[in-house]
């Protein structure tokens, strides 16, 4: 969307890499903080928000999940306000539709009952249901008792993403895409190098700091800067499928189950985007490449990490149970059917239709923790953003102004 030149008479203040939703709404934070400020976005695909941030379910998170005191909590609950007053602002689809958490078995109302005791810790408007509410919703929703959440919407994020590219061009900052970073240095006077090819073409950007918001490739990034991460980027193909246009009416608005507290993924759930379709799941998987998007996607190199990282086979060893569910749901739609008519008994397999896949960037430590906050790292002149799992996208707003508030610190 935007290309520009970079002459390099002078570093940039700051350089950014990662045009996803959060590396540009760090870049908008800099431009608003400090409208002097030289700032730099390099990105390489071919334009904003190609990977997490354009392929989620589009839902706006209230944030009633996260722990109180934890990062989660603390940017979806701004994000959730703050997400649709900037599309409204900006000309974005989104809607505040509300969405029920729903129990279908006695041993998930205690969990449900805690949910709403967090809501409430939250400052969140929770309204509890029993079976004849939850139909009052969703006529076709079977649950014993649920939730109901006003505050949840959806949007639609990689339109948010490209207009904070946008409003960042406006302000003067540099947004380039098809560059790719192969290597990070550092000169004699402290400023820092990116050496960047698109294609075989090369060429290299200064800059007084440099923010790796790289996603998929943040802990890549970290080890090119000399810094050590402490972590690894284990890829989880998110697989959806989406109800046939004649059987959407099935579901109004958002149906989440209750979730597993001890595996970092929401389960099948059944989302209503702002374009009108209807979405299921995700099933969550290992991905044999950090942007396997197609099961059969394979790159070598990060399959190979992958295998040698200590932390994945912890991961299987402590969730095996689990996984086994999810990979039986990936590999069978009958399955995956199964599970989503525990909320939906009127689904039928004929219903669904494959759905484009995304890759969650999930944070690992080398005793298999998966990592569940927002995770920042670095000192002058970096600045690493090595977790933004979900609600990252919700929260970006929030999140891009912590970023930049660790930039102009680290100036």
């Amino acid at each position: 969307m935007v290309a520009r030149s970079m002459p390099q008479a002078r570093p940039y203040d700051v350089a950014v890499v990662g045009a996803g939703i959060v590396g540009l709404s760090t870049a908008y934070a800099l431009t608003r903080a400090a409208p002097a400020l030289r700032v730099a976005v390099v990105e390489k695909e071919a334009g904003p928000g190609r990977h997490q941030t354009g392929r989620n379910s589009g839902v706006i998170h209230s944030g009633i999940y996260y722990r109180p005191g934890s990062l989660k909590a603390l940017y979806a609950l701004t994000g959730c306000a703050e997400t649709p007053e900037f599309c409204a602002a900006h000309g974005i689809p989104y809607e505040v539709t509300g969405k029920l958490i729903v129990a279908t078995e006695q041993a998930e109302l205690p969990r449900l009952h805690g949910l709403v005791q967090r809501g409430r810790e939250h400052g969140i408007a929770v309204r509890e249901l029993g079976p004849a509410q939850i139909a009052e919703y969703e006529p076709e929703v079977a649950g014993l008792a649920a939730i109901h959440v006003g505050s949840t919407g959806i949007c639609d994020f990689r339109a948010v993403a490209a207009a904070l590219a946008g409003l960042a061009a406006d302000a003067g900052c540099t947004v380039r895409y098809g560059l790719r970073v192969a290597g990070i240095g550092r000169t004699a006077d402290g400023a820092v190098t990116v050496t960047v090819k698109d294609g075989g073409a090369e060429e290299t950007i200064r800059a007084k700091v440099l923010v790796n918001c790289a996603g998929l490739y943040s802990d890549r990034v970290a080890r090119l800067a000399g810094d050590d991460p402490g972590m690894r980027i284990v890829p989880f193909r998110g697989e959806f499928y989406e109800l046939a246009p004649a059987r959407r009416g099935l579901v109004r608005g958002l149906v989440y189950p209750v979730p597993d507290p001890d595996f970092p993924f929401l389960g099948v759930h059944l989302t209503r985007d702002v374009h009108g379709g209807v979405h299921l799941g995700p099933n969550a998987v290992p991905a044999l490449a950090r942007e396997g998007y197609g099961r059969w996607t394979v790159r070598p190199r990060d399959l190979a990490g992958t295998a040698a990282y200590p932390g994945t086979w912890r991961i299987a060893r402590r969730h095996w149970r689990q996984e086994a569910g999810e990979v039986l749901r990936s590999l069978s739609k009958r399955a995956f059917t199964a599970n989503a008519r525990r909320l939906l008994p009127a689904l039928r397999s004929a219903d669904l239709r494959p759905a484009p896949a995304g890759v969650r960037a999930q944070a690992v430590l080398p005793d298999g923790t998966l990592v569940d906050d927002f995770r920042f790292a670095g000192s002058p002149p970096f600045v690493h953003v090595l977790n933004a799992p979900s609600p990252a996208a919700t929260a970006a707003l929030p999140i891009g102004r912590e970023v930049a508030r660790r930039a102009l610190a680290a100036l």
